[in-house]
């Protein structure tokens, strides 16, 4: 498991990931930085292309398809049909859920 204690609170970055490989592994940060990059790009090709990720041990990028439906302007209180569309949600393990709440 990477060490978080160096690295900073808040969002972590491409940057902070590919320091933590570079750490970790002992490649070069340039090596470090294209195999995050590599990761990154394997993922979102693969969401892109329709696909689920799931990741063992972490979890589960899940896309799911939303019809349409009827939404209120919550100031007006009028109407208004929201498009159909797909999102993308993140469903961690339940390892990491035990991980993240002790």
């Amino acid at each position: 498991m990477v060490e978080t204690s160096s690295i900073a609170p808040g969002s972590l970055t491409r940057a902070e990931l590919a320091d933590a490989v570079h750490r970790e592994i002992g490649l070069s940060r340039a090596e470090s930085a294209e195999l995050v990059e590599n990761v990154l790009g394997t993922i979102s090709e693969a969401l892109l292309a329709g696909d689920n990720v799931k990741i063992s041990s972490f979890g589960s990028f899940v896309l799911r398809n939303k019809g349409l439906r009827i939404g209120r302007n919550p100031k007006t209180g009028v109407e208004v049909p929201i498009e159909p569309r797909t999102v993308l949600t993140f469903r961690p393990s339940q390892l990491l859920r035990q991980a993240i709440n002790g």
